[in-house]
């Protein structure tokens, strides 16, 4: 275990006020941020990872390399460092410590609600099977035989997604009975983690994939729920992640998408932002999973919101009011890669002029990542971001900023 402190105090070795510390337990691109936002409220951020030097660690007041899959290790490093607030950023976490943690100190996610973020299966019939929530049609394998039974049973086309791995990783479409074997093979292969079963799912033709960001904080009878503006999104073939805000959902969709999200976060339990993703045809809406953490699609509040989700998981957290207020309407596309993406480092004189034209249009912004981030397996090149008088041409501005941008990474 390695550790590289800053001080956090003033000049004279005294703060002047009394400092909440929070340590995250994963310090890639979207804990970084995150770390900003708990400074700016007076906290002291202890990020912890894997690997040396993560995005987080760079501006986190201590940083921590340890496997925080190792309980003994992770154990340690919380007895050292005594937290008061232990918020959960990785896939790869003993989640029996942070259990063990609960009755000393504040863990959100909730280990209930992390050890549900990494597996898809108990995710799903928690919301199916339990509480009830409208979803595909969904079954589950344990072999590439059963995953063909299974097709020949409900029919093509189908998705097919490994229990568990970082979102659209070993995710494959069936067509046909010659997929089976191939889908089979690139899901059990996906992720860090060896799991030897998948989830299929019918594909249901719907009109849109929404994500609900969903808030839930202490209120003063009890929690109390919040709700951002629906967030539209899709996928370019390219990888692309393209996001907008507000997406319009009709009066009966919206009531439903609300129900759903409350449901599920409810059950999770905690406080924080929760990424609720939802599939919507006119007024039905079926439940599609939750990630109990900011979330890439919520990128697009760095504009669009008063605060943007990192602030609201921050605020709700340390258990502080909040507001989902949105100021503009807003969109993003964030562009993901490998570390082959590109093989010749681009020189500053390139990248400031790649930033002048990008940043030309108006309303835009960008954010450069462009390193691996180990955190979540996902390899974030940039983001691009704007805004507008309304949806429809922030969208077309961040695409025209995007394509820009992806001049530094395509040759």
């Amino acid at each position: 275990m390695t550790e590289d402190a800053k001080d956090p105090t003033g000049a004279d070795g005294m703060r002047n006020i009394a400092a909440p510390v929070v340590m995250l337990l994963g310090s890639g691109e979207m804990s970084r941020e995150l770390t900003l936002a708990f400074q700016r409220l007076g906290a002291v951020v202890v990020a912890v990872d894997r690997y040396a030097d993560a995005p987080a660690h760079q501006v986190a007041d201590r940083a921590v390399v340890v496997k925080m899959n190792d309980p003994e290790a992770l154990t340690a490093v919380i007895d050292k460092e005594q937290p008061h607030f232990v918020v959960v950023e990785s896939g790869v976490v003993a989640t029996d410590v942070l259990t063990g943690l609960s009755e000393r100190i504040e863990v959100f996610p909730t280990p209930h609600a992390t050890r549900l973020s990494l597996d898809r299966e108990g995710l799903r019939r928690l919301a199916a099977d339990e509480l009830g929530l409208p979803t595909a049609p969904f079954w589950f394998a344990g072999s590439a035989a059963e995953l063909a039974t299974i097709a020949e049973h409900a029919g093509f086309p189908l998705t097919v997604t490994p229990v568990e791995g970082a979102p659209g990783d070993g995710v494959s479409v069936l067509l046909r009975a010659e997929d089976v074997e191939p889908a089979w093979n690139r899901a059990v292969a996906a992720g860090r983690i060896t799991h030897t079963r998948v989830m299929a799912e019918t594909v249901v033709d719907v009109d849109d994939e929404v994500t609900l960001l969903t808030v839930r904080t202490a209120g003063p009878t009890g929690p109390v729920v919040h709700f951002c503006e629906a967030i539209g999104h899709r996928a370019a073939e390219d990888g692309t992640l393209a996001t907008w805000q507000p997406h319009r959902l009709s009066p009966a969709a919206l009531d439903a998408a609300k129900s759903i999200a409350a449901r599920i976060v409810n059950s999770l339990g905690g406080r924080g932002i929760f990424a609720v993703e939802l599939l919507v045809r006119g007024d039905e809406v079926y439940f599609s999973t939750v990630r109990p953490r900011p979330d890439d699609a919520g990128l697009v509040t760095v504009r669009s919101q008063r605060l943007s989700q990192f602030e609201l998981h921050a605020r709700a957290v340390l258990g502080l009011s909040v507001d989902t207020i949105m100021v503009s309407p807003g969109a993003a596309e964030v562009s993901y890669g490998s570390a082959e993406t590109r093989t010749e480092p681009v020189s500053v004189p390139d990248v400031l002029t790649v930033l002048s034209e990008a940043l030309e249009v108006a309303e835009s912004d960008v954010r450069l990542f462009d390193r691996l981030d180990e955190s979540d397996g996902r390899y974030r090149l940039g983001a691009t971001l704007a805004t507008a008088p309304d949806v429809t041409v922030a969208r077309d501005r961040a695409q025209r900023t995007s394509v820009v941008l992806r001049k530094l990474w395509q040759s």
